[in-house]
């Protein structure tokens, strides 16, 4: 089980959030589904096991949907779902291009961002071969 090196953490959520700190994308397997969970919970939402295994996303993944928000003050941006390679999908935004650049099937890689204050750092995404690393689009 691939363990944080900055903290001891205790519930899911602050262990995930431990894992960002580091710069990685943590997920939760469960052995007896075999299959991915996320967001981190104590229970398979499956089977209902408590064994869940800390596993680390290499970080590359596929647009699944995409839309962008035009917010009354301030410049759109979009809110994409995200299908990660390792079997589990999420809600995060694709930096790093505009946002009506983001496209149903764009491949995109991991890039932690800075959230509030209250909430630390954040998963985003930046088009997959930016700066030379991943799978091209």
């Amino acid at each position: 089980m691939p363990t944080p090196s900055t903290e001891d953490t205790t519930s899911p959520l602050a262990r995930y959030r431990a894992f960002l700190r580091e710069g990685r994308l943590a997920y939760q397997f469960s052995p007896a589904a075999g299959r991915a969970v996320f967001f981190p919970r104590l229970v398979c939402p499956f089977t209902g096991s408590t064994a869940l295994e800390w596993r680390v996303s290499e970080g590359l993944g596929t647009v699944h949907a995409t839309t962008v928000v035009h917010p009354r003050e301030g410049a759109p941006y979009n809110v994409a779902l995200i299908d990660v390679d390792e079997g589990f999908r999420m809600m995060s935004r694709v930096d790093a291009v505009a946002p009506e650049a983001v496209h149903i099937g764009l491949r995109v890689l991991l890039r932690v961002a800075e959230g509030a204050p209250d909430e630390g750092p954040q998963p985003a995404f930046v088009p997959a071969g930016a700066d030379g690393e991943g799978e091209q689009p």
